[in-house]
């Protein structure tokens, strides 16, 4: 059964010009009490700091937090993107994640040569990587731009790509970004059904967004981050009614009703 464990864990990233007297004054304006030093002496901005949670089959949490407070960090540590400076991470089962539009594609390959990368990744067949290719490309809706390479894609084709190859495969465990609801409106009323059946068929969600009433919708745990910390971690209801104004609690109700 697909598990995720997240024990302890600390991430800071180094300022390498932190000696500059501007850029101290604007990083403590703006990192006030997360500020630390490495090993090496080196100013460092402390984006996580001990962070502890587990998450089982059937678990589907929500991050919330302001801007800033290490939810995109955490995502990326689970995603493997980032390594812990102190802590450990352990996840058993596939993990897909849905963090940047072009995470994972390949600039200079065409469209279909970046679907029959990951189909290869994956291990599939030749008739699989087929399927595949005709279910990406019924979906994305970029005609000839698939025989074309990604770099002249615009960033809503990006997307669209991106979206569809990322939700084309079956996932255990299931990492989401906002950008994920970032789409114009033509897609994302295309990409909705299609985004909830992957969200569904997974067995362990992990979801970072400010929209309280899909957190509500979607998620039976939401952990509040706080400054790189933990602050908070339960049921969404409550959760989400500490976290929020009473006026924006009850429109994030009503919304998910």
């Amino acid at each position: 059964m697909p598990r995720l464990c997240v024990e302890d864990v600390s991430i800071s990233f180094p300022l390498y010009h932190g000696e500059s007297r501007s850029l101290k004054k604007t990083v403590f304006a703006a990192a006030s009490g997360r500020l630390g030093q490495d090993q090496k002496h080196r100013l460092t901005v402390e984006a996580l700091r001990n962070v502890s949670f587990s998450l089982q089959s059937g678990d589907r949490v929500g991050f919330v937090g302001s801007n800033g407070a290490g939810k995109t960090t955490l995502l990326r540590a689970l995603a493997g993107i980032y390594e812990p400076v102190t802590g450990k991470i352990t996840i058993e089962g596939d993990v897909t994640a849905l963090l940047d539009a072009n995470q994972g594609l390949n600039m200079d390959l065409t469209g279909y040569e970046n679907i029959r990368l990951r189909a290869l990744f994956n291990g599939y067949s030749e008739s699989q990587i087929k399927q595949l290719q005709a279910d990406v490309a019924s979906f994305a809706e970029l005609n000839q731009f698939l025989d074309l390479p990604v770099r002249t894609y615009s960033s809503g084709m990006i997307i669209r790509l991106g979206f569809g190859l990322a939700t084309s495969i079956k996932p255990e465990i299931l990492l989401m970004d906002e950008w994920i609801m970032a789409g114009d409106a033509a897609f994302m009323d295309r990409a909705k059904q299609r985004l909830e059946v992957v969200v569904q068929g997974a067995d362990i969600l992990v979801l970072s967004s400010h929209s309280a009433d899909v957190i509500l919708r979607w998620c039976n745990r939401v952990i509040w981050m706080d400054g790189g910390r933990v602050r908070a971690d339960g049921a969404p209801s409550e959760v989400l009614k500490a976290y929020l104004t009473p006026a924006q609690f009850a429109h994030a109700v009503a919304a998910a009703s």
